[in-house]
């Protein structure tokens, strides 16, 4: 945690205000966003199919990145009212706007991307 009236904090303030990129990385980036992003361009998915869709994230982190995803306002999440509760979650307007994006980032890394 760090003040907000941190030099720190009044610097990431001031350029993700001023540039378009750094938002946009702040939005999109991190190790898990952009595959939840990409998994649900292909239509909502329930919270276990994301999961077990992807290897390596933990439940927890999981549910950290889909809650900011969900209040940065790029996938809303929706419960259905049967017995057990199902919830799916899916791209907002915004998050389908990116696709392109998306799209354009996974296609630069698979181009780039060292050979293993």
């Amino acid at each position: 945690m760090r003040k907000e009236s941190s030099t720190n904090a009044m610097n990431e303030d001031h350029i993700l205000r001023n540039c378009g990129m750094a938002y946009t990385l702040s939005v999109l980036g991190g190790r898990w966003k952009p595959a939840i992003l990409f998994r649900l361009l292909r239509g909502p998915m329930r919270y276990s199919e994301l999961l077990r869709s992807m290897e390596g994230v933990s439940e927890r982190m999981l549910v950290a990145q889909l809650r900011e995803l969900e209040k940065d306002g790029l996938v809303k999440r929706t419960v259905h009212a049967e017995v057990p509760p199902r919830v799916e979650y899916g791209l907002t307007a915004v998050g389908r706007s990116a696709e392109q994006v998306i799209e354009s980032m996974s296609d630069w890394g698979n181009m780039h991307r060292p050979d293993q």
